[in-house]
């Protein structure tokens, strides 16, 4: 396995975003079932808008696996819950108004999970605080949908218990929510860049961003310990990211990004693995290793900076925006079958 920072941690981590992501899935069914269930127009439009952002966030959870680079299977007591829940929603035990009150309650403990991962990784490295960004995103608009359902739930819930409509305060309320998700918070939450899917700049400038944040980290410690740790985490992400890029973005660009720019950047890359390898035959704790540290990350800022002026530059002027999206969505994928291969993989400087 390869060494990285705080490994126990970091696996725990990876469960609990593994969790969001099966849940995340449940919210969405139920979105979709409610959608077929309910007979209020003015309701089944809110739901509709919930759905359209579930569906965004479950890509946004898979953008975020991707970057923190570590894949584990969800709990198995989440598992349950999970199975449970939606043997539930599909029984005929609960009322519709009992199904969406379950609901809400989902969608609190999903604010909670992603709320926790954001403090927990406070206290992981500023690599991981890097990978699982865009998070918030999803906490965000899961507040906000927090309180649109309350408001539906009184509706539903008056409904329920007495037979008639509801008054219209009530149903200001919900409005009010429902402002809350266009509005003010909705406005932090839908001017990122994470609108259904980010596009491959997006995805290459995380991956940048992270690996710059290794670099100053290792940089800037004196424990051989942690500084072999960022060494390994390092290696581990410049390899999935190298090989993904090798795989599905060069061979996409080269033929408006010209052969001989494509060339380039594909030889810049080949001169990295062995430069980290030389570097496992080094003690992190002589100077030669942190020399050749700086070495190998300015090789790097230099082709981080080629690709984000003109091969970025380069596919906004040739790829519509869906396709840069689509580009996106097959680096991801190819990111994540090198990151499995890698799990069995050791990388370590000596000590």
């Amino acid at each position: 396995m390869v060494v990285t920072l705080d490994d126990t941690r970091r696996n725990a981590i990876a469960v609990k975003l593994a969790d969001m992501k099966l849940l995340q899935q449940l919210l969405i069914d139920n979105d979709e079932r409610f959608l077929r269930e309910c007979t209020d127009g003015e309701i089944a439009d809110s739901l509709r808008r919930m759905l359209d952002d579930d569906r965004k966030n479950l890509a946004i959870l898979d953008t975020v696996l991707v970057q923190y680079g570590i894949h584990k299977d969800a709990d198995s007591t989440a598992q349950e819950v999970v199975q449970t829940v939606r043997q539930f929603m599909e029984g005929n035990e609960l009322s519709f108004f009992e199904k969406v009150f379950q609901h809400e309650l989902l969608k609190h403990q999903q604010v909670m999970n992603g709320l926790t991962i954001h403090k927990a990784v406070q206290k992981v490295g500023a690599d991981v605080m890097a990978a699982i960004g865009p998070l918030n995103t999803i906490n965000f608009e899961n507040r906000a949908h927090q309180e649109q359902l309350k408001g539906i739930l009184e509706i539903l819930g008056v409904r329920e218990l007495t037979g008639q409509d509801a008054d219209q305060g009530i149903w200001s309320r919900v409005q009010d929510a429902i402002a809350a998700i266009s509005g003010a918070v909705g406005s932090a939450v839908t001017q990122t860049s994470d609108k259904q899917d980010m596009n491959i700049q997006d995805i290459l400038r995380m991956d940048h961003n992270k690996v710059n944040i290794l670099f100053t980290e290792l940089l800037q410690s004196d424990n051989p310990q942690k500084i072999q740790e960022y060494f390994g985490q390092i290696f581990k992400d410049l390899s999935a990211h190298a090989g993904a890029e090798e795989e599905v973005v060069y061979p996409t660009v080269r033929p408006f990004y010209g052969e001989e720019n494509t060339q380039e950047l594909y030889n810049e890359q080949a001169r990295w693995g062995p430069a980290l390898e030389q570097l496992r035959t080094i003690s992190p704790s002589v100077p030669e290793f942190k020399d050749r540290i700086r070495q190998i990350w300015d090789e790097i800022g230099d082709h981080i900076r080629q690709e984000e002026s003109t091969m970025f530059a380069s596919i906004r002027n040739n790829m519509s925006s869906r396709e840069a999206e689509e580009l996106a969505t097959q680096f991801k994928a190819a990111k994540g079958r090198i990151q499995e291969r890698m799990g069995g993989t050791r990388t370590e400087a000596t000590v």
